[in-house]
């Protein structure tokens, strides 16, 4: 599919009238369509239907639960604060026009792609809505659907409405990141020319609006999305549904959620990395000029990659994530509650949404720790900006331990077992530490301060092969430690659970599971905080790239340098934090997918025999598709480089001016590739992760019911579920660690040591660099994403199977 044809045109005059005027990608400004409905309609009247629409939430909210009022009271103040972040960053100045210019070419080529990208997915996401319409029309119902009177076509409808719901939520979400980052990025580069601190702080709080904003939407979309289906079933009134039983109503939701974080993830992380490689390749490697000089025909086409692959498809990916854990702990809670016949269960039931509400507040306070220099016109010396980061990081911790605590106590205590509150807050406690964990553990692996990443640097001494050996080797090494991080939480989370005091009408404990779902909820408790750190990575990245073309002073550069190489080390932990609570957050979808099964069936199912011929096969098959996934991803960033290698050696060739600023590059015309090859490619692997579940449970079932198997297509589908969650979380943690300790040896390398910028050491880095661009930005994010699609998409089909 190709771009329109008015993102092609980049209109450049010759360097020696202009020298420093850059691109429009687009013929005119465009504005959202929902944007303008409102820009249209009389502000007073806007803000009366504003009103209403407030009054209406809360009312809904006030008729179902004061913890629901709770939350959506808590979302409202965190998007204020979000507004009040963009009012501030925005006031900050822009800097020389030819600042202005180049930000405005890679704002009109991000949002070109960004609305021609969601156009294709939206396409996609009505069609898959109405495949789970079909499906749900004529599949069989539950024993609590048949007892509450919800019949087949409401059911259908109400999962339909809720996939499209949590698409376009995270589809917003994806669409914040991106609006946030294209207009910070001038302003940190700005910032950058007065002090590190101040540049620091924009990028920060740039990176937090996105935050606040994308946590928020999650929250609040689910917790709008229970209290309506709540007043509108008339829940837990006679002859209806049980409040219990509502949370399975929302898996819908955090389907579209995974299906649109999946496609965005994947379609960014091609641009992004197929343009990045495409720039290196031919102008670092072979031209030999600097990594943004504006020479380079690829350099806008790398700028805009950077924010529609790292922050619009990294906000749709932790909308999904913390969506599809808080359904995840709803749906275990309620159940948990109902076994143990608690008289009021939505305590357990609405915990999660108040410990994200409490994640808003927490890293807010941690956001604005951050303070900018005291005397902007003092030129304050350069600190580590990594560890002001982790200083605010450090206070979101220490908050979310105190939150959590009195939060579990609020929610979770119960006369039948007194003390439980206390051991889910000991749960919560093992996630925030393993959180912090994995935070520490990826940043030893990327951080080139460490020995891993200059043991790498120094491979690239004595050769293009020595890096890539040790690269890999470091990747491999590097998914040890999380792994047992993982498996001592998943036990120590179960243990406290288990040993709660709650028991099931036989006696038996049944808050093991609860108890790993709290783990998760304290592993997620500070997402915004985390996700703010993932921002200012891309944000730090355009602005150096911005300070790079508009041929900004060597001290300017030095800033955003450290600023990016910070950067660099933040995308890499966030990505090692998604990977822990993916791992976690697909157990306990997998958890709630047994019990679906169960539930539909009228027969048990809490046991997956993998010695059973068909079963061990579909683990075989899971294992595979994490594989092939992973190979298609990255062929298709080789696929797309190839294209913008030629265009760019092309254009060196045929304009041998560019080199002495004599003619003009054409930016255009490599963001135009770049996008239409993006898009095209991203349908092969995102069609596999959605086709291949399905596929292969129906093909089960179907031999299950000649051989007289009827669960046979449920069990082959959890033991692909299974092998696929561990197989990817190790793929997408060798892959994610790998690729930023290749980028992070090449930064120590430009830093001057080993021979510095332009020595055979710093080209053999290059190669690494270029190697690991697909793996850390493309298939690595794209697997963690890919894990918990699996996880939703066979709940959200398990009738398909039986």
């Amino acid at each position: 599919m190709m771009m329109d044809d008015d993102v092609e045109r980049g209109n450049l005059g010759p360097y020696q009238e202009r020298p420093r005027t850059f691109p429009n990608m687009r013929s005119k400004p465009y504005t959202p369509f929902i944007v303008r409905v409102l820009m249209g309609i009389n502000v007073r009247v806007l803000f009366i239907l504003l009103l209403l629409g407030l009054g209406a939430i809360f009312y809904i909210g006030a008729s179902t639960s004061p913890i629901i009022v709770f939350v959506f009271t808590i979302c409202i103040i965190s998007f204020l604060l979000s507004i009040y972040l963009t009012k501030w960053v925005l006031s900050k100045d822009e800097g020389p026009s030819e600042m202005a210019q180049i930000s405005d070419a890679i704002r009109d080529g991000a949002e070109g792609y960004f609305r021609t990208q969601y156009g294709t997915i939206s396409k996609m996401a009505m069609l898959l809505a109405l495949v789970i319409l079909c499906i749900y029309l004529f599949r069989t119902t539950t024993p609590q659907q048949e007892s509450s009177g919800l019949g087949r076509s409401t059911s259908a409808y109400i999962t339909v409405a809720a996939f499209l719901l949590g698409a376009l939520c995270s589809g917003i979400a994806g669409y914040v990141g991106m609006w946030v980052s294209v207009r910070a990025n001038v302003r940190v580069s700005s910032a950058a020319r007065r002090s590190a601190r101040d540049a620091l702080q924009v990028a920060v709080r740039a990176g937090g609006f996105s935050a606040l904003v994308v946590v928020g939407m999650a929250v609040i979309g689910i917790a709008i999305l229970y209290a309506a289906f709540y007043v509108w079933l008339g829940v837990d009134s006679p002859g209806s549904m049980k409040v219990t039983d509502l949370p399975l109503l929302l898996v819908g939701y955090g389907f579209g959620a995974s299906f649109v974080a999946l496609f965005a993830q994947l379609g960014g992380g091609i641009y992004t990395k197929a343009a990045d490689v495409g720039a290196d390749l031919v102008g670092k490697v072979e031209q030999g000029i600097p990594e943004d000089d504006p020479r380079n025909p690829a350099v806008i086409a790398d700028l805009v990659g950077d924010n529609v692959g790292d922050c619009a498809a990294r906000g749709a990916d932790l909308f999904e994530s913390i969506a599809a854990e808080i359904i995840s702990a709803m749906i275990l809670g309620g159940t948990m509650a109902q076994r143990c016949k608690i008289e009021d269960p939505s305590g357990f039931i609405l915990f999660p949404l108040v410990i994200h509400s409490f994640d808003l507040v927490i890293s807010s306070i941690g956001i604005l720790s951050i303070r900018g220099a005291r005397d902007s016109s003092v030129k304050s010396p350069i600190e580590d900006p990594m560890a002001i980061l982790q200083k605010g990081y450090s206070v979101t911790l220490v908050l979310a331990v105190l939150t959590f605590g009195a939060s579990t106590r609020w929610m979770l205590y119960t006369e039948q077992a007194p003390s439980a509150w206390f051991n889910f807050a000991l749960c919560g406690l093992v996630g925030i530490i393993t959180a912090y964990i994995f935070v520490w553990i990826t940043k030893y692996y990327t951080d080139y301060k460490h020995e891993p990443v200059r043991t790498l640097a120094l491979a690239s001494s004595t050769g293009h092969g020595t890096n890539i050996i040790a690269g890999v080797s470091l990747g491999l090494e590097s998914t040890a430690l999380p792994v047992l991080v993982i498996s001592i939480a998943i036990v120590s989370a179960f243990w406290l659970g288990h040993t709660s005091g709650l028991v099931d009408e036989a006696g038996k404990p049944t808050g093991g599971l609860f108890g790993t779902a709290v783990a998760t909820m304290g592993m997620l408790s500070t997402a915004a905080y985390v996700l703010t750190m993932d921002m200012f990575g891309p944000i730090a990245d355009n602005a150096g790239g911005i300070v790079e073309m508009s041929q900004q002073p060597e001290s300017v550069r030095e800033i955003t340098d450290l600023l990016d190489a910070v950067g660099n080390t933040t995308k890499a932990t966030t990505k090692g934090f998604a990977i822990g609570s993916a791992a976690l957050a697909s157990f306990l979808l997998f958890s709630a997918y047994m019990d679906e099964v169960a539930a539909f069936s009228h027969e048990p199912f809490n046991q997956v025999d993998i010695a059973i011929p068909e079963v061990f096969i579909g683990g075989l098959l899971g294992s595979m598709l994490i594989f092939l996934f992973s190979a298609w991803a990255c062929s298709a960033v080789g696929r797309t480089a190839q294209e913008v290698v030629n265009e760019v050696r092309r254009q060196f060739i045929e304009r041998p001016g560019i080199m002495d600023y004599k003619e003009k590059p054409d930016y255009g015309r490599c963001v135009a590739i770049v996008a239409s090859a993006s898009l095209r490619e991203m349908i092969k692997p995102g069609a596999l992760a959605i086709i291949s579940p399905i596929v292969v449970g129906f093909l089960f079932r179907i031999l299950g019911y000649y051989t007289g198997h009827p669960l046979l297509g449920a069990k082959v589908v959890a033991s692909m579920l299974m092998f696929g969650t561990v197989s990817g979380i190790l793929m997408a943690l060798f892959l994610n660690t790998a690729g930023g300790a290749w980028d992070n040896a090449k930064k120590y390398i430009e830093t001057g040591a080993l021979g510095g910028k332009g020595s055979n050491c710093h080209k053999a880095a290059v190669t690494g660099d270029t190697v690991g661009d697909p793996f850390k930005d493309t298939a690595g994010p794209s697997l963690h994403v890919l894990i918990k699609m699996l996880a939703t998409i066979t709940l959200v089909m398990a009738p398909v199977f039986l």
